[in-house]
């Protein structure tokens, strides 16, 4: 297990190199000029102060050179500067993972911990009354888009029925405190947690039906075996394997889903500082926060990777 995660570490470092080109490039042929976001509106006719600022920028240098310093700089953990606000884009990637990372990991636990018992309670009742209600709420979850799913949830308890907060991490003019942060975090990790029971539940209950149908549960049950060493220990472990994979595969939706929350509910996340980066053109925020998506995917694959063999002892690398 050692070797192999090593192995895949070092794998990953070409992969990083390569999705660090990428956003380079996407950044740099983007259209617009990275110097407006620099340069007051009155002063945008002065050719003189655009050269001035594009030359300390390094933007008159080729492609190749100006990759060549965000990557040195970056390989020394410095991220830039942002264009905007000023303050360093490290500063600004860190506090919007907290942010996001809090959003994105209570999202998920509830995903997991409701859609798939209820996944496999639909499995074990298929066709029944509760297993035609699991389907019909995984079918609305999986079809409802991300923005709609969100200004339902804040009409509904925002509006409708007032109970949690609407907008940002904390009351204003207030101290920070752990219960005013949940208060505020529950309808985002809600509004993101719905789709993502839907969609484990749906897959948790097509893998369960499928293991039970197998020769070797049949035999379990033909030995005697109590019904719950059956479905915990043969079915329901075996059938978590392709549910580990659709929960690897979707950590990048649960990025692209969290951008759309956080900006719906002004959540102070990643997704909502790109929004802002992007339009500010703050291209160095851009730049920062697209290179923390790509790590996050990485680790969380690898994460994936290394659960199979947790979960299934056949598997080994």
């Amino acid at each position: 297990m050692a070797a192999y995660i090593i192995r895949r570490l070092l794998i990953a470092i070409p992969i990083l190199l390569g999705i660090t080109i990428l956003i380079f490039l996407f950044v740099a042929l983007a259209p617009g000029d990275a110097v407006d976001a620099y340069i007051r509106p009155e002063e945008a006719g002065n050719q003189a102060l655009r050269d001035a600022i594009t030359h300390a920028l390094g933007l008159d240098q080729p492609l190749p050179i100006r990759y060549l310093h965000w990557l040195a700089t970056t390989l020394q953990g410095n991220l830039g500067i942002a264009a905007v606000t000023g303050e360093p884009v490290n500063a600004v990637v860190f506090r919007g993972l907290l942010a996001s990372g809090s959003l994105m990991i209570t999202s998920l636990i509830l995903g997991i911990v409701i859609g798939i018992p209820i996944g496999v309670i639909g499995a074990l009742r298929q066709y029944s009354k509760i297993d035609s209600a699991i389907t019909t709420f995984a079918f609305l979850g999986v079809s409802t888009p991300s923005f709609l799913a969100a200004l339902g949830g804040l009409y509904l308890f925002g509006v409708v029925f007032p109970i949690f907060p609407v907008g940002g991490m904390q009351a204003a003019a207030v101290p920070f405190t752990v219960p005013d942060f949940v208060a505020h975090l529950t309808l985002p990790a809600l509004v993101l947690g719905f789709g993502f029971v839907a969609t484990f539940s749906r897959y948790t209950r097509s893998s369960m039906l499928d293991v039970i149908s197998q020769l070797y549960i049949t035999t379990a049950e033909a030995k005697g075996l109590p019904s719950s060493t059956v479905v915990i220990r043969h079915a329901f472990r075996n059938a978590l394997i392709p549910v580990v994979t659709i929960i690897g595969l979707n950590i990048p939706s649960i990025i692209g889903g969290a951008a759309v929350t956080e900006f719906v509910f002004a959540w102070p996340g990643l997704g909502w500082a790109v929004i802002n980066a992007a339009n500010q053109r703050d291209f160095p925020t851009i730049m920062g926060i697209s290179l923390a998506f790509a790590v996050v995917v990485l680790i969380a694959n690898l994460l994936t990777d290394v659960t199979y063999a947790l979960i299934d002892p056949r598997i080994r690398y």
